[in-house]
């Protein structure tokens, strides 16, 4: 039996803040992943997705300045992509791991189960510590459909060495936009089915309106109100099975992906045998993230149910939080006030803050503000038809409650709201602060 202080289940963003920083305060700490060292983002999510979203983003600029100012549009390659992208992921384990040992962490690499309050399995040796933190992250969602085996992740797509040349995608939320976009510029036939009737059903319907109609011109095929029945193999082709509104069609496909959401990857570890409560959206913890009913479990990440969104920001925030409760007792708390989120589909959409549905369902007393503006220069500049937002600024006070935006540099224009509404600032401190320079930051003062 091996004995820590600490040990450390999942090796992303939360797990590995947690066990560096209280391994460097004196705590004797171990960690295991049943994967990769580096959790999603860095090898399998945001950082790889975003390296295979270069090109496309220079195909993009292209497409729209052709016969404005440039003569023609440039070619982009996967597989040459592909190499340039994981040559970064290759890089990454490696580096992680040579952090712990630096740390003096021992490192594992299998899957855990439970076996007490205060001791779990890693293949044949028992570990006991006097805490432990939850932090695997999420993973696909099972379909429960008839040929599901034949539905891949996101993970393999990232992994394509060569592109399909026709894709079909489950379900309609900002994985299967991100990547469909990134697929239909390398060349890809697409389509996405998604059950509801709006696509992106956690962004403002106004926004996603735009990215739709977007979407649509770069001949994505986008099915709604469809839910998908069964996948059957044909012939080296996938032929995938949905029932709408006007009865059961079928797609074919030379790939299908599974994009309907990602669950928190819990529900194998025997959770039970420890007392550690646990529900669909994660493990159970209190204000501390500390679980409900094993105080000697933390949790953190996609795998513990809070009110923070799955976003990486939030796990680095979240372990933060918890390998400070370790240390000195449960003093600290998550703050999830003015989070933003992105998807990068281009052009880019981006939120934070409250959405109109939920400022008038709290009763605030709010203006809002929405337009559709690619005439303005940041959009017309480089000829960007995409390009809209809305606002919600509260009557009494003029403070800044919430921001969605699509169109050029959403994502970086987007923490200036995050910012405003954090600190409180008002619509005029904003036209105040910001300079009125032709860019998309001073946007911001004709928003609010």
């Amino acid at each position: 039996m091996k004995k820590y202080d600490l040990f450390v289940i999942g090796s992303g963003m939360a797990g590995m803040n947690v066990a560096n920083k209280c391994a460097s305060k004196g705590l004797r700490a171990g960690i295991t992943d049943e994967l990769p060292y580096g959790g999603t983002c860095a090898l399998r999510g945001c950082d790889p997705k975003k390296i295979m979203l270069g090109p496309t983003e220079a195909k993009h600029l292209a497409d729209n300045l052709y016969k404005k100012q440039i003569s023609e549009v440039p070619a982009i390659y996967w597989q040459e992509a592909m190499k340039f992208k994981q040559d970064f992921v290759d890089a990454m384990p490696p580096k992680i791991e040579k952090g712990y040992q630096k740390n003096e962490i021992d490192t594992f690499h299998e899957s855990v189960k439970f076996i007490s309050e205060t001791q779990l399995q890693i293949g044949n040796e028992i570990i006991e510590a006097g805490k432990f933190l939850i932090a695997t992250g999420a993973k696909p969602r099972k379909l429960d459909i008839p040929g599901e085996e034949y539905a891949i992740s996101s993970t393999d797509f990232l992994n394509f060495k060569s592109l399909p040349s026709s894709l079909l995608f489950i379900g309609g939320g900002y994985i299967a936009f991100e990547f469909a976009h990134m697929a239909a510029r390398f060349g890809s036939k697409v389509t996405i089915i998604h059950r509801g009737k709006r696509p992106l059903e956690n962004f403002d319907p106004f926004i996603v309106d735009q990215l739709t109609e977007a979407t649509r011109k770069l001949d994505i095929q986008l099915i709604l109100n469809t839910n998908v029945t069964a996948i059957e193999e044909v012939n080296e082709a996938f032929y995938v099975t949905g029932k709408g509104e006007s009865g059961e069609k079928t797609w074919e496909a030379a790939q299908v992906i599974n994009s309907a959401g990602r669950p928190p990857s819990i529900f194998d570890m025997d959770l039970q045998k420890a007392n550690v409560a646990f529900g669909k959206k994660g493990v159970e913890v209190n204000e501390y993230l500390q679980s409900t009913t094993n105080p000697n479990v933390y949790a953190a990440g996609d795998a513990a149910d809070t009110d923070g969104i799955p976003l990486t920001p939030v796990a680095v925030m979240e372990g933060h939080i918890v390998a400070s409760n370790i240390l000195k007792g449960n003093t600290k708390k998550p703050d999830y006030t003015a989070i933003p989120t992105v998807v990068f589909t281009l052009p880019t959409m981006a939120s934070v803050g409250f959405s109109e549905e939920e400022a008038t369902k709290k009763g605030l007393n709010f203006k809002m503000n929405k337009d559709r503006i690619s005439h303005w220069f940041t959009a017309k500049r480089i000829n960007e038809k995409t390009y809209a937002y809305k606002t919600l600024v509260e009557k009494e006070t003029g403070k800044i409650l919430g921001a969605h935006l699509i169109g050029p540099h959403a994502e970086e224009v987007i923490n200036l709201f995050a910012l405003a509404i954090k600190a409180g600032f008002t619509s005029k401190d904003l036209k105040t602060m910001i300079l009125t320079y032709p860019s998309s930051s001073s946007d911001v003062v004709y928003m609010v």
